[in-house]
């Protein structure tokens, strides 16, 4: 797939561009807004990864894109901002996911994979996502739990995907809305500790299995890796 990489540090485009070349794409590193929508006129890209320095340049630029870009093409954002104002922003503007700087190899490469493949599934093989005793098949909508499948739904697949992407990060409800269901809908909040409940049950995320999905007061959820001490 050919990916576009704009980030305000030449270095870390660059950095960016390496990692999903040895994975087989085609990058371009850039860090002019103004060039990748020059560029976007001329040439199409199958996805972006964009890394500004400010999230209100960031959401401006996704809005751009946007508006002259197939609304297929997914877009990741990376960025420093740990605010969940700003991401969920950027993510209304038109972004389909991000990751927080630094970021790590596989991480990134996972992102991807998982973005393209949503885009374009009749494209992209059907390889296999590992996190700890999970594997994930995006394309299908499977999961296998410690070496059994899991009968889950596909918010309850994304959901978890969300939880284990994010060890040790607490989540807001409003965050965990806008990337599993893309909306604020009071009935969906309603009905999330639902969603979570089975999700914690189905995959065993619990002390005895070394994991720990808790509501986080007032605010979402967590889940923890349990280390053997």
């Amino acid at each position: 797939m050919r990916i576009a990489i704009l980030d305000f540090h030449l270095s870390e485009a660059k950095s960016i561009c390496e990692v999903l070349s040895s994975v087989g794409h085609e990058c371009d590193p850039l860090t002019s807004s103004t060039d990748l929508l020059s560029l976007l006129h001329d040439q199409p890209y199958d996805a972006l990864v964009i890394g500004l320095q400010h999230p209100e340049e960031q959401q401006d630029l996704v809005r751009a894109v946007r508006k002259q870009a197939s609304a297929a093409m997914p877009i990741l954002i990376i960025t420093s901002s740990t605010s969940e104002d700003d991401i969920i922003a950027t993510l209304d503007a038109g972004a389909n996911d991000y990751m927080f700087r630094p970021t790590r190899r596989r991480d990134l490469i996972t992102r991807v994979l998982v973005l393209l493949r949503r885009a374009y599934p009749s494209q992209i093989d059907n390889e296999k996502l590992e996190i700890g005793p999970y594997i994930f098949e995006p394309r299908r909508g499977r999961l296998i739990a410690m070496g059994k499948p899991v009968d889950v739904t596909r918010k309850e697949f994304d959901l978890a995907l969300l939880f284990l992407r994010n060890l040790g990060r607490p989540l807001s409800r409003a965050l965990i809305l806008e990337t599993v269901w893309a909306g604020h809908s009071q009935a969906i909040s309603r009905t999330m500790d639902t969603h979570v409940s089975r999700v914690r049950n189905k995959l065993n995320l619990i002390p005895r299995y070394s994991y720990r999905l808790s509501p986080v007061y007032g605010y979402g959820y967590r889940l923890d890796e349990i280390k053997p001490t």
